[in-house]
């Protein structure tokens, strides 16, 4: 697998030979490599999670799973028998994977992906208005194999958007067919519209006309009554932009929802401490809050085994063969 595919931190080649295997205290047995082309040697940690770190791998697994399982961090130190500013650094380390594994992805062809999206709130710092808040979480998951794409937290507002917006753009660089269904967020069509758009040239006079990007489809449920609305009622689902006409048109009423989302913030807020409603949790800052759901995105797509499909979501979408170890997460090469 290309992604555990070790390289010289000097030079960056991939020629390297074993130069000794040692035993460690705490790490079993460690092995020491020699670059052919610079002949520079380096142990197998170097630029890994596991580089300068002395607690055993498996205590450092089980502080990281009991955050993704709903246990605060203070909880967790007290648990453990571990300092606060260790479980936030060693939290770091493994968010510090996200964007390698998140290349790693986009680098892979999809000949369809539905996603959908959504949005969970929360609190940070202290009890404001839902539109003040910095908890707001924004959701793009791929619906048949529950991998997540976007999991950011900030201010609901037009660059929270933006964000998730230009990394579906990403995947539609890399995606034959690509749906989005959302539950009443009409941002999320309008700023995709602005970023992925194309001219309909059809040899008539007066300007072409702009429509979304062929293959790609978006439906909005439209949220509230109309009872009392005067015109034409609008219909259940929409799409707020026009569609290329070539782009087919193969999903049903019933197939529209964004429920698989909604499923897993309620997942989230049984395994994530600041999401729960039952008690007065507040995450103490955005950048921390980001952090634990970053640890939760590593963990979620490449470890953990999705209940309803029985499969690791970063198999079942192809991005990978084979679960990750966690052996094999820990000593992935970060730069």
């Amino acid at each position: 697998m290309e992604l555990l595919q070790r390289h010289c931190p000097t030079c960056s080649s991939s020629e390297l030979k074993v130069h000794v295997t040692y035993a460690t205290q705490h790490h079993g047995s460690r092995t020491l490599y020699r670059c052919a082309d610079c002949r520079a040697y380096f142990s197998e940690t170097k630029n890994t999670l596991l580089e300068g770190l002395r607690k055993p791998l498996s205590l450092i697994w089980r502080v990281l799973q009991a955050r993704s399982e709903g246990l605060g961090k203070n909880a967790t130190a007290r648990t453990f028998g571990i300092s606060k500013n260790t479980v936030r650094h060693w939290e770091q380390r493994c968010a510090d994977l996200k964007p390698v594994l998140f290349l790693y992805s986009l680098v892979h062809a999809f000949l369809q992906l539905v996603i959908e999206g959504d949005e969970a709130y929360t609190k940070v710092k202290k009890n404001v208005p839902p539109d003040q808040s910095e908890g707001w979480t924004l959701l793009l998951m791929d619906r048949a194999s529950r991998f997540i794409w976007t999991l950011e937290c900030g201010k609901k507002d037009r660059k929270l958007f933006e964000q998730a917006i230009q990394t579906l753009e990403q995947i539609i660089q890399n995606s034959e067919d690509l749906t989005l269904l959302t539950d009443g967020e009409r941002r999320y069509g309008n700023l995709l519209f602005e970023i992925c758009w194309e001219l309909i040239r059809n040899g008539k006079p007066g300007r072409p006309k702009k429509t979304l990007k062929k293959g790609v489809k978006v439906r909005i449920k439209n949220k509230g009554s109309q009872a009392h609305q005067k015109g034409p009622k609008r219909p259940k689902y929409q799409a707020p932009w026009e569609e290329h006409p070539e782009t087919e048109q193969p999903l049903e009423e019933k197939q529209i929802h964004a429920n698989h989302a909604e499923a897993f913030f309620s997942a989230l807020r049984r395994n994530c401490s600041p999401y729960r409603r039952k008690t007065n949790t507040y995450a103490k800052s955005t950048a921390g809050l980001q952090r634990l759901l970053d640890v939760y995105w590593v963990i979620h797509n490449f470890i953990r085994i999705h209940f309803t499909t029985k499969k690791v979501p970063a198999v079942a979408l192809g991005v990978i063969d084979q679960p990750l170890s966690v052996r094999e997460l820990f000593l992935m090469q970060v730069a």
